[in-house]
């Protein structure tokens, strides 16, 4: 029997959180529970959860620099921030972090519950599926980038992007069809962030036969150069 995705739900409000994890356990999820980022860190060492739902304002430590020291050596562990800092450069900066989502407070559970099945269906992927593109081996399954001797890793949402990419080379790809596949919605926030991840993506094609190239109100074009 497959083990249910293990997901570590992080945050100081205790009484919330219970209510929240036992919705959550009702779709079939483990759910481990830590009251603030110290402890946070130390469960997810322990128990390396498939996702971690992290609030960023909590004592000890806060959700962004627990983040910051998981991601200096786990870029596949899934991270939603969810807080009721809704600012501009907080949301950049949780997805400077390499969060792969970043929910406002207060939410519905049900729209939560949506995203984390969205989120956990868009990395079941064929496990030998690779690209070569150009001198770069782009492996989805392990969200990695091979080039010259060297291998970068990407989070989970600049894999997925680069996948749609990797599998219309040549083609524009829409903003909006990225948007709504990947972050559920085309909304403003959604394409700020979105921009931020392309950015990311360019710094670690390091090949230079591979291009993403920007098409003004319509999308993005993977190239390839002979």
């Amino acid at each position: 029997m497959k083990q249910a995705p293990r997901i570590l739900l992080v945050d100081d409000d205790l009484k919330n959180s219970m209510l929240l994890k036992r919705f959550i356990e009702a779709e079939g999820y483990e759910v481990i529970y830590a009251e603030n980022g110290r402890a946070g860190l130390e469960m997810y060492r322990e128990f390396r959860p498939d996702l971690i739902l992290l609030d960023i304002n909590m004592p000890e430590l806060d959700g962004f620099e627990m983040a910051g020291i998981i991601r200096k050596t786990d870029r596949r562990v899934i991270i939603f921030f969810l807080t009721d800092r809704t600012d501009k450069v907080d949301r950049l900066h949780g997805f400077s972090l390499k969060g792969n989502d970043y929910i406002p407070k207060p939410f519905y559970p049900e729209e939560l519950i949506a995203r984390i099945q969205e989120r956990f269906a868009s990395v079941t992927v064929d496990q030998d599926k690779e690209y070569r593109l150009g001198s770069t081996v782009f492996q989805p399954n392990l969200s990695s980038l091979t080039y010259g001797g060297e291998t970068h890793q990407l989070s989970v949402r600049q894999t997925e992007i680069l996948q749609m990419l990797a599998d219309n080379v040549g083609r524009t790809v829409a903003r909006d069809e990225i948007l709504e596949r990947i972050w559920g919605d085309a909304s403003y926030s959604n394409s700020l962030a979105l921009n931020v991840q392309i950015t990311y993506i360019r710094r670690l094609l390091a090949d230079p036969s591979v291009a993403i190239t920007s098409i003004k109100k319509k999308g993005y074009i993977l190239s390839v150069s002979s």
